[in-house]
């Protein structure tokens, strides 16, 4: 059996040999090979248009996490807390959640217009509710012999919630959090693409009007290392909770 710290490597190696067997089977045309890619992609780095697309990216994905994830902790902690009122929403915000976000666009559109709230309003909508579901579900299922020594020790709310509910509730709020960062850049991304006047979601468009292929793929495989990134560390801090749990 091999190392664990061994695996990542094994699966990049294999990625990548699937990508250059497809490049050489389909063509140039249609993929760009590995080796353009990179270099393009480090090509793009050294850009200004570049960064002024990323910052423009980012700075939606920053305000999308921060209001998505605040407003999911604080709606599933709500709920989580009243039983009645957790049981009630449950299954609507399982139905809301589960209608495509793209068909609310065009109301965002028509709301906000071209412009940087359209985009983060967007994001959010894609990454507060799982949030809010793993908040709500993760408070609701801690064990009652919590709430109960709670209660004999005369806490009061708050610090039934601070010092008992969130440390036992922590990890599976983690698990919510990690989504809905990871759909929220997501929805940002969707955002670009359809109507936006800047953005990486908005290079990648203008990218693919062109059928510049390698730029589709170099400007994909940035996105895709970002994502890695952020997912791989807010992974890392859950399994810490986790372990300390």
């Amino acid at each position: 059996m091999k190392p664990q710290k061994y695996d990542g490597l094994l699966l990049a190696a294999g990625f990548l040999a699937c990508w250059e067997i497809l490049y050489l089977l389909v063509g140039e045309d249609v993929v760009s090979s590995p080796s353009a890619t990179i270099l393009r992609a480090a090509s793009l780095l050294q850009t200004h248009n570049f960064w002024r697309d990323a910052e423009s990216t980012g700075v939606a994905f920053a305000y999308a996490c921060l209001i998505g994830v605040g407003g999911g902790l604080l709606f599933g902690l709500g709920l989580g807390l009243n039983r009645f009122a957790a049981e009630v929403a449950d299954p609507i915000l399982g139905t809301i959640y589960s209608i495509p976000k793209i068909t609310l666009y065009p109301i965002i559109l028509l709301i906000f217009g071209l412009s940087l709230a359209a985009k983060v309003a967007f994001g959010v909508i894609h990454g507060i509710f799982p949030v809010a579901i793993f908040t709500m579900n993760a408070v609701r299922n801690v064990a009652p012999v919590h709430r109960r020594t709670a209660k004999v020790l005369r806490l009061s709310p708050l610090a039934t919630i601070v010092t008992v509910l969130a440390p036992a509730a922590i990890p599976e709020i983690l698990s919510g959090v990690r989504i809905g960062i990871a759909v929220t850049l997501l929805g940002i991304l969707i955002a670009e693409l359809f109507a936006s006047s800047s953005g990486i979601g908005y290079a990648l468009i203008r990218a693919t009007d062109i059928h510049n292929v390698v730029d589709i793929f170099a400007l994909t495989l940035l996105l895709f290392l970002f994502a890695v990134a952020i997912n791989s560390l807010l992974h890392a801090v859950e399994r810490r909770v986790r372990h300390q749990a």
